[in-house]
């Protein structure tokens, strides 16, 4: 069975990628073409002429209509046939399938399934992302594994200590915490709580190294692979509203069964107008998920030889409990062949 959840909303790519020019993007094993009418709003529709098979997007774009390169067949933004070259007559059958698409907080998102379920509501909210809100970073990497290795690695943050020695690693803090999993509806929650640990280095230049805090890390998944952590530390005892405070998004949509499209963004405690600024954390961020994060994940898909991932009877350490429940919730969304937004199964206690 396909590991794509259909009947859910999925990130395409950020807003300020799509304008007038023609985008190809495989997405959930379907080559897409993307772009933006003259009103504002993103088409989507499948990268493919219905005469020959070429790609839309190798031809040539006329206000809101596309000009298949091949032939000439022309079709609108709602993927119909609205010109034939060669006859005044359009080709019976001649249409090309289209997308609900929905742009919210500096998202493009598409749903690929029914679109008679496709529900705006049902997109998760990230308003940190939204533009008018300040500056934020924003990245995209590709991976060379399938999504769900994604989001095991993202709800399993006790691998940071490990994997994130060049980066993130924090000489042992998340040992001194709490690690809890709960599910509330069809969101998940992987949350580590270390009281009175030394300031963690989001807050470097900010908090003394030696100064005790409360740091936690948060994170929130959503279906089919959208991740909200928040990162925080406080100097210990005082509340959490007055602390040093970063919001990361962490979103996953496949590529196809064995890729996938790692788009991520994040705040910063820091004035990200300051280019000296923006370049160290850009460089950070390349570290922690191009040298060290997406290295590992791949090898770990690839060490399974194309296997089914359950079939390997994997250990249990416990902290991996988000990843476990996520992977158990999506499959039960698959079984079930219904939208994210309407499953809420039981999953508590479950491996």
């Amino acid at each position: 069975m396909s590991s794509f959840l259909p009947n859910a909303w999925h990130m395409a790519a950020w807003s300020e990628e799509i304008g007038e020019t023609l985008v190809s993007r495989r997405l959930v094993g379907r080559k897409i073409l993307i772009f933006r009418r003259q009103d504002g709003r993103v088409a989507m529709m499948n990268d493919r002429c219905p005469h020959r098979f070429a790609p839309l997007s190798l031809g040539e774009r006329h206000g809101d209509t596309i000009a298949c390169g091949y032939h000439g067949l022309r079709f609108d933004a709602g993927g119909q046939c609205v010109h034939n070259p060669f006859s005044d007559k359009l080709p019976a059958g001649a249409s090309v399938r289209t997308y609900p698409v929905a742009e919210k907080d500096g998202i493009v998102w598409f749903w690929p399934g029914d679109p008679a379920e496709a529900d705006e509501s049902r997109i998760v909210a990230l308003p940190f992302l939204n533009p008018q809100t300040g500056t934020i970073l924003r990245g995209y990497t590709l991976m060379r594994a399938n999504y769900e290795y994604g989001t095991d690695n993202l709800m399993d943050l006790s691998h940071i200590e490990f994997v994130h020695k060049g980066s993130f690693a924090g000489a042992g803090v998340i040992f001194a915490g709490r690690h809890e999993v709960r599910q509330e509806g069809d969101t998940l929650h992987s949350n580590w709580w270390m009281p009175n640990v030394p300031a963690p280095s989001h807050t470097a230049g900010i908090y003394p190294p030696d100064l005790i805090t409360d740091h936690w890390l948060d994170m929130r998944w959503n279906a089919p692979a959208t991740m909200y952590l928040h990162i925080g530390a406080t100097p210990a005892g005082q509340s959490r509203e007055g602390g040093v405070l970063v919001d990361q998004a962490h979103i996953l949509t496949p590529e196809s069964e064995t890729t996938t499209h790692y788009f991520w963004a994040t705040t910063s405690p820091f004035p990200l107008d300051d280019p000296n600024a923006m370049a160290e954390i850009q460089t950070l961020f390349q570290q922690a998920f191009d040298v060290e994060d997406k290295p590992m994940i791949e090898a770990a898909f690839d060490n399974i030889e194309g296997g089914d991932f359950w079939e390997q009877k994997p250990v249990f350490l416990g902290v991996d409990a988000g990843g476990t429940r996520a992977r158990r919730l999506l499959e039960a969304m698959r079984n079930r062949n219904v939208s994210a937004g309407r499953v809420q199964p039981d999953l508590q206690g479950t491996q």
